[in-house]
């Protein structure tokens, strides 16, 4: 049990490090670089420099944005796992990005302000959600194979809609519109509510993490242990797709965070819950900023799409857990 604890608290240890240190590297580099001392001076004694201005208007809200729409997928990337029981589920697998795409971008066409691209892409994703899960219960009863193949279904339906919104669209907007699908944190900020929606969520997955560890390990047992299965699965799917719409007003459809952090994790020894919720937070917002930071840094002055990044990075990460995955069984 010591020993358990022991490798619970220095992974703990570990990934704070990590998470430190990405955002300090976040914060230093980009078009105007920071030594140490002046990054640690221009945060203690903001003034109206130049270096000032850019670390307190551009470069903390990007990090901000780009930790808390990282902890928010790696959550949901965590949750919907196990309330889909399946290894390769992402948070966006049951069409709730979709919904969102869809709403930002038809607020792009009508020439909207951009500031209320956030406000739609929630909207659209609420309207997701509430379909899935009212077609995927229809009937009183609903299974996880129900809900997988609706939410495969709707996000089907979405893509269809979101290309046919690109196809009819004029090219001086295709650039931006394509930018948001992709996942970009160039202009990404983040508001009150979506930090309380990372902290409920964080809360909520490690009051479950007990149920968490019976439910993933079949529905039988969980029922058996005296789970209510059916609200679990209900409050498990409303979460994650809460989550997931939340980072999707930050940044756009950010892929591969949620698919390939909880494997990661697991790989690592965090498979009892009670350590993998926080700990995918916390990962999930590290990765998220070290992409972040190469898509503004690789091809400078030019700035990738940070979507672009992890998808780079997360396909070659996934093939290398699914062989050792392999290896291991």
């Amino acid at each position: 049990m010591q020993t358990t604890t022991g490798k619970s608290l220095l992974l703990l240890s570990l990934l704070t490090l990590l998470c430190l240190s990405a955002v300090a590297v976040s914060l230093s580099t980009g078009s105007v670089a920071y030594s140490p001392a002046q990054l640690w001076n221009a945060l203690i004694s903001p003034g109206a420099d130049l270096q000032s201005q850019v670390l307190w208007e551009l470069r903390i809200p990007r990090t901000a944005a780009a930790l808390t729409t990282g902890a928010l997928l790696g959550l949901s990337g965590v949750v919907m796992q196990v309330l889909l029981r399946n290894p390769l589920a992402d948070p966006y697998i049951l069409g709730v990005s979709g919904g969102a795409s869809a709403a930002a971008l038809a607020l792009i066409l009508s020439g909207a302000s951009a500031i209320w691209i956030p406000q739609a892409a929630f909207l659209g994703a609420t309207f997701s959600i509430l379909l899935v899960f009212g077609l995927a219960t229809a009937g009183g009863r609903w299974s996880v194979t129900r809900l997988l193949l609706t939410g495969v279904v709707v996000s089907a339906g979405w893509g269809a809609l979101i290309n046919l919104l690109l196809t009819s669209t004029s090219t001086n907007t295709v650039q931006s519109m394509l930018f948001w699908l992709m996942g970009d944190l160039s202009q990404s900020r983040i508001a009150g509510w979506q930090v309380v929606v990372l902290a409920v969520g964080l809360a909520l997955g490690v009051l479950l993490a007990r149920s968490l560890n019976v439910l993933i390990r079949g529905e039988l047992a969980a029922l058996s242990l005296g789970v209510d299965v059916a609200r679990l699965r209900t409050v498990l799917y409303l979460t994650a797709s809460v989550l997931t719409a939340t980072a999707v007003t930050i940044a756009g459809s950010i892929g591969f965070v949620g698919l390939i952090i909880p494997h990661m994790l697991r790989l690592l020894g965090a498979r009892d819950h009670r350590l993998l919720v926080p700990l995918a937070a916390l990962l999930g917002g590290s990765f998220l900023v070290v992409a972040d930071s190469l898509a503004r840094t690789l091809v400078s002055p030019q700035q990738l799409p940070t979507g672009v990044v992890t998808a780079i990075i997360g396909v070659p990460v996934f093939l290398i857990i699914l062989r050792s995955t392999i290896k291991h069984h």
